[in-house]
């Protein structure tokens, strides 16, 4: 409870320290000096080398990237292809389906009518549709026959508008995120292209929540149910709403649920079939609130703009400051149980409508306490950062399987060009250093996962010991995402998909992420013992794992002597600010342990020494965003 509080009130504190920005139509409509807006513009071209070397390997087709920093357009780029065939290049006002990344965007339509009296938060959602008053929750049981049963209990209190925003209403998806004995009864729901909203509802009142409303967090439907509740409160068709309140004032001209004619040329090929309900081509009768509509990344980002804003651009103002910080503070009471194979990660929670980076410590992405976030099936990608006052954008259109590199991508990259002030002046008579004194720091050093040198997201060493699995939290215990290769679990037998129920005989259900990885992890050759599930296999089974160092690649640089001076590169994941990777970087004496590249930013690092005198570790620019690095004895 403590610590929950402690993270709402750092999140408070940055969002009040910082307030919010203005800008004006001309700042997001052409791409200013990055310089100004304090961007280093070299290190902005990695995220379009990136991207071109994805393109150019065949990982993606093409995208499109837009950030914005106090105000103004830093960078706006087109890389690639629009199509599969790769023959029509990539333009800035493209148009794609922008999938859950309609969530907010309907989210913000809830919030208006809140002000504007019309819905209350925490009014019954039976309040506004009636047609849900009875739903009951069901519970999945085993009889004595081993035939899974599903039972039905009524509600501990009625479902609300806050717990559709949240995600915690009880209600579902049909299986694609979660496959369990609820979420198949969903597929019975009329959720298509010719029904209405209305319809949907309507066929949902039949149906069993999964979970008592206001106890558990799955990502579900309650969007699309939401976007009825704007129809009803409002007394307009959900895209007459979003078009005359949203779009039209946020001059948002490339965003709805179907692309006209004369724009299909701008439409970004999908990447595989679409359903029929997404069928963006062509009007169609179901307005999705939870991922109907298609957007630009020029629309999206004046989207974000209004939110970084406090609810306002150019004069338009569509929700108070005081809503939005409603909006983007964490919402989830204390012991909120989770179950998704999608939603908030690690160092993260939920407001109404966003993912909020909670945790100053950990997070699976670089960013700032406060940032808020969401993304779409294809790729789509959004994030503000109120406490750098930036806002990024990423379109794409991969299959959902292949999304997961590019938000690292665009996350450490856009936070690495991101320059640092400083102080630091040369000095006019730097020292001379002897051969033996540069050849005892040379070694490998690793300064964490995070590129960006404002981000708290670094481990204290640069490895563990573990099992070598990803996994998320799920009905019933954390399921596999993926096993790394080479690792105890992936030696073993552990798969993709598996479901660890229980730990050492412990059971998993109902713990959080990071209490899985703690017992996930311990002393190199300890043994760990995992009950798993596997869906094609009728009873348990058990894996005796050895845990084994496990090594994530990072930001890491390779210290050398090149002619005779010291030099650097980067040699992990991610270059980092004036080191490229695989380019050694010339370094010129500080100080006897200081060292600073004679370049752009100016970029210092200083080795620090172990009580032996030794050297244990090195820290880029010394100072408040500092990045602490230690040395690796290869």
């Amino acid at each position: 409870m403590k610590r929950r509080q402690t993270i709402k009130a750092i999140t408070a504190a940055i969002l009040l320290a910082v307030g919010f920005a203005t800008a004006s139509a001309g700042d997001l409509a052409t791409v200013g000096d990055p310089a100004t807006l304090g961007f280093s513009p070299a290190r902005l071209q990695r995220i379009t080398s990136w991207y071109q070397a994805r393109v150019d390997a065949g990982e993606l087709p093409g995208a499109v990237v837009a950030i914005a920093r106090n105000g103004g357009l830093a960078y706006l780029q087109a890389v690639g292809f629009q199509d599969q065939a790769k023959t029509i290049p990539m333009k800035e006002d493209a148009i794609f389906w922008i999938a859950s990344m309609t969530k907010p965007v309907t989210s913000v339509a809830a919030m208006m009518l809140m002000e504007e009296g019309k819905i209350e938060l925490d009014a019954p959602v039976a309040r506004y549709l009636p047609q849900l008053k009875d739903m009951q929750v069901g519970v999945e049981q085993t009889d004595a026959t081993g035939r899974k049963q599903i039972a039905l209990q009524p509600p501990k209190r009625a479902m609300t508008v806050r717990d559709l925003l949240r995600h915690t209403s009880g209600l579902v998806y049909p299986p694609q995120f979660n496959d369990f004995a609820v979420n198949r009864l969903y597929n019975l729901a009329n959720f298509s292209r010719d029904g209405t909203l209305a319809d949907f509802v309507a066929s949902l009142a039949p149906l069993p929540l999964a979970h008592q409303p206001g106890e558990v967090w799955e990502y579900s439907w309650g969007m699309d149910v939401l976007a009825r509740v704007v129809e009803v409160a409002s007394g307009l068709r959900f895209d007459e709403f979003l078009q005359s309140r949203i779009f039209a004032p946020l001059h948002m001209v490339d965003t709805g649920f179907y692309v006209p004619q004369d724009k299909l040329a701008r439409l970004v090929e999908a990447p595989e079939p679409r359903s029929p309900q997404f069928d963006v081509t062509r009007p169609r009768n179901l307005l999705s609130g939870g991922g109907g509509l298609v957007s630009s990344a020029p629309d999206y980002l004046r989207f974000c703009q209004m939110l970084l804003n406090g609810g306002e651009l150019d004069g338009t103002r569509l929700l108070k400051a005081e809503t939005v910080r409603m909006m983007t503070t964490d919402s989830l009471p204390p012991g909120m149980r989770f179950v998704h194979l999608i939603g908030p990660k690690q160092g993260s929670s939920w407001g109404l409508g966003f993912s909020i980076r909670t945790g100053p410590d950990a997070s699976a992405v670089p960013g700032s306490v406060g940032s808020y976030t969401w993304n779409g099936l294809w790729g789509t990608y959004f994030w503000v950062d109120p406490a750098e006052n930036m806002i990024v954008v990423q379109m794409i259109q991969v299959p959902a399987s292949k999304v997961s590199p590019s938000f690292a991508a665009i996350r450490n990259l856009s936070y690495g060009a991101l320059r640092v002030e400083s102080s630091f002046v040369p000095p006019p008579a730097p020292p001379v250093m002897t051969a033996e004194a540069l050849a005892g720091y040379a070694g490998h050093y690793h300064f964490g996962l995070s590129a960006s040198s404002r981000d708290r997201n670094r481990p204290a060493s640069v490895g563990f010991a573990g099992t070598g699995l990803d996994v998320e939290m799920s009905e019933g215990g954390a399921r596999v995402l993926l096993t790394h290769a080479n690792g105890p679990a992936a030696k073993a037998g552990v798969k993709k998909d598996d479901l660890i129920t229980a730990i050492d005989g412990a059971l998993l259900a109902g713990l959080k992420i990071e209490q899985v990885i703690g017992k996930l992890r311990g002393v190199a050759g300890s043994e760990v013992q995992l009950q798993v599930a596997r869906a094609t296999l009728d009873g348990p089974l058990l894996f005796t794992l050895t845990r084994a160092p496990i090594s994530i690649p990072g930001v890491e640089l390779e210290v050398s002597i090149d002619g005779g001076k010291l030099a650097a590169e980067a040699t992990g994941r991610w270059p980092v600010l004036d080191f490229e990777l695989g380019k050694p970087v010339g370094l010129a004496p500080a100080s006897p342990d200081e060292f600073y590249v004679d370049g752009e930013d100016h970029t210092r690092l200083a080795f620090v020494r172990d009580t032996q005198g030794r050297i244990s570790g090195a820290v880029l620019n010394p100072g408040p965003w500092q990045l602490n690095g230690v040395r690796i004895v290869q």
